[in-house]
């Protein structure tokens, strides 16, 4: 588990998520080219005192192709 202390403040818990999807993107993108998987890995999405509000889990932020 890696814990971001400084995070990022945005307007919506829709704005918080979409940062989320792109960052799970990116990073899947990274891992897939370095030969690894780590689409069970999902992101935290907590308000400033640290409650969870939603967890944007990576698989779900891509479509299987058939």
């Amino acid at each position: 588990m890696v814990v971001d202390l400084e995070g990022s403040e945005l307007a919506t818990l829709a704005d918080a998520r979409r940062e989320a999807v792109q960052d799970a993107r990116a990073l899947m993108s990274q891992a897939v080219l370095a030969g690894k998987d780590i689409s069970a890995r999902r992101i935290h999405i907590c308000d400033e005192l640290g409650g969870v509000l939603l967890i944007v889990h990576f698989a779900e932020t891509v479509r299987r192709s058939d």
